[in-house]
């Protein structure tokens, strides 16, 4: 018999006015009161919320549950979300073994010390960005100016994506990651970007060059490993969230930074590597930008947190609470640059952990340990209860950062 879902909750849930960077309260009082409880979703059906970080850790390593988007029961947050997962299976749709060999094609190219050679080509470009911004109009746009360019060119740099097709490729990942709308959009930008994809590939493959996509083209492609559309939806996954998740932390982390002035000046009075490194997982435990959260289904009957979840049931491990579990993190919901953050699950946790979180580490960590220092004046040009937000997105993140110096 289904569920009686009247008084049910909603997810995704909304945040608070005047509390930007918190999770939404309900959510958090929910956590507090029931860890792992029902909720409601757009189309009317119910899914399991599991709030507690050790909870939420059990369950992204638990193999009885499935990131697979066409099992009966997954837990899709709205129409635009269920028609996109749909049409482009990626590594995070995809379940063992199936994910193990397309995972390993990539780890490699991911390790810590590859991203850590990148860390001067990465310094470059932010060196580069920080002279057009103190040179150019003041105040500015950060989201413009630097947030948004930023992961641009340096996953441009990774991938082998001419810069000069930037504004194109930041058009079609910000129409993928919008979750309000008409359905057919995202479909339609999807679409769009992997025929460019696609037509790159080819070209890296008749002249290879010192990037990703020449290397899936040589290895991969020519030998029949994965097909030419494999790739090309290979290659959106990683432009989008390499492009659009670090643009959105360093935006949100910089205004989560402009309004705390006490944590503000340990960032800009600390040149320690070790220190910035601690602020930058400070602010991933903190900001926690997956707005939709992680989702699973239940392959067979199991039991999280004391609930038993039946096979079939959707299952969605909230980690922007996690993040602020009390039975981890001292004074969960402080901004506190100085604690040890790093048993965050921001990146997830288990078999699917984000691939590719070295890099945004990498990234993280020279862009505060920059910005501040270079423009130490650095503030915003507007009073904060005027910032405008993005509940509506796959992201979460701030819409755009006007600021001065």
């Amino acid at each position: 018999m289904p569920d009686d879902l009247s008084e049910t909750p909603m997810f995704p849930m909304a945040r608070a006015m005047g509390c930007p960077f918190d999770p939404p309260p309900e959510l958090s009082r929910r956590g507090e009161l029931s860890p792992v409880s029902r909720v409601r979703l757009w189309d009317g059906s119910g899914a399991w919320m599991v709030t507690r970080h050790a909870d939420v850790r059990a369950l992204l390593a638990d193999p009885r549950v499935s990131v697979d988007v066409a099992e009966p029961g997954f837990p899709h947050t709205n129409a635009v979300s269920k028609a996109r997962d749909a049409r482009m299976k990626t590594l995070m749709q995809m379940d063992a073994p199936e994910h193990i060999v397309h995972r390993r094609r990539l780890t490699a190219d991911f390790t810590v010390r590859k991203m850590e050679a990148l860390r001067p080509t990465i310094q470059r470009i932010v060196d580069g960005l920080v002279d057009d911004l103190l040179a150019g109009p003041n105040p500015a746009d950060l989201v413009e100016a630097f947030a948004l360019p930023v992961p641009s060119l340096v996953i441009c740099e990774l991938l082998g994506v001419p810069y000069a097709d930037r504004g194109f490729f930041q058009r079609v990942a910000g129409e993928l990651v919008m979750d309000e709308g008409d359905p057919a959009h995202a479909l339609a930008a999807s679409e769009e970007l992997n025929a460019y994809l696609e037509r790159l590939l080819e070209e890296k493959n008749a002249e290879p060059g010192d990037d990703m996509l020449s290397g899936l083209a040589v290895e991969q492609y020519r030998t029949g490993a994965m097909t030419r559309q494999e790739i090309a939806t290979l290659g959106q996954l990683l432009l989008v969230a390499g492009h659009d998740t670090t643009a959105n932390m360093i935006a949100l982390g910089t205004a989560a930074l402009l309004t705390h002035p006490e944590q503000l000046s340990a960032v800009r009075d600390g040149a320690d590597h070790a220190q910035v490194a601690g602020v930058v997982e400070e602010l991933l435990r903190y900001l926690s930008i997956t707005h939709t959260e992680a989702r699973r289904v239940a392959r067979e009957d199991l039991v999280i947190g004391g609930r038993l979840i039946r096979r079939g049931e959707g299952v969605i491990a909230v980690k922007s609470t996690a993040n602020r579990d009390p039975a981890v993190f001292a004074d969960p919901d402080v901004l506190d640059v100085h604690r040890d953050a790093r048993h965050h699950v921001a990146f997830g946790y288990g078999a699917h952990q984000c691939l590719g979180q070295s890099l945004a580490r990498v990234e993280l960590q020279v862009v505060f340990g920059t910005l501040f220092r270079r423009v130490p004046t650095l503030a915003l040009a507007v009073p904060p209860q005027e910032l405008t937000f993005k509940p509506d997105a796959v992201f979460y993140g701030v819409r755009d950062l006007p600021v001065t110096w």
